[in-house]
């Protein structure tokens, strides 16, 4: 079961546990140390994180269809879904935002009143850059995240990568 710990509890744990495994994956570090996704993300060093309310969630995805080529991901349970296209333009009717994927992408209805916390994270990962969007509800559970792309070469998409630091400074 997941433990509750102060916010500056959990930094200290969490720089503990990069410092010795710093490719190490979130999820792992949630299992070590017993708390939620959102909890040990929102505790990772400044330069990794930067924390956004919830209400923004309808204008940063509204911002998505824009930039190309991307990697939303949604876990469920024990299993992850990766769906590796632009993320869909979408809209809010009858209290959920429509994603309208063309045919082959990303579709579905989005609950983003309950979206409570969004973490801009720079953190890398299998020893390589990494730059996400993690969408958070009330409960610490991660609804989906939002990957920069990447070229047939495993690189980061180098107008993305700018796009995401200028969402960082303007919602931070």
């Amino acid at each position: 079961m997941y433990q509750q710990h102060s916010i500056e509890q959990t930094r200290v744990r969490v720089a503990e546990r990069l410092a010795s495994e710093p490719f190490s994956a979130l999820s792992s570090l949630c299992e070590q140390l017993e708390q939620s996704e959102a909890e040990v993300t929102l505790a990772l060093p400044s330069e990794m994180v930067t924390e956004v309310a919830g209400e923004h969630a309808e204008a940063i995805l509204q911002r998505l269809p824009s930039w190309g080529k991307v990697t939303t991901i949604v876990h469920s349970g024990a299993s992850i879904f990766e769906f590796k296209a632009p993320f869909p333009k979408g809209k809010l009717a009858r209290g959920y935002y429509n994603l309208m994927g063309k045919e082959g992408e990303l579709h579905g209805h989005l609950r983003l009143d309950l979206v409570t916390h969004i973490a801009l994270v720079s953190k890398p990962f299998m020893k390589m850059e990494s730059h996400y969007m993690g969408f958070f509800d009330s409960s610490g559970h991660c609804v989906f995240k939002v990957y920069l792309g990447r070229d047939k070469q495993r690189k980061l998409f180098p107008e993305q990568i700018a796009l995401f630091q200028q969402l960082k400074q303007e919602l931070s």
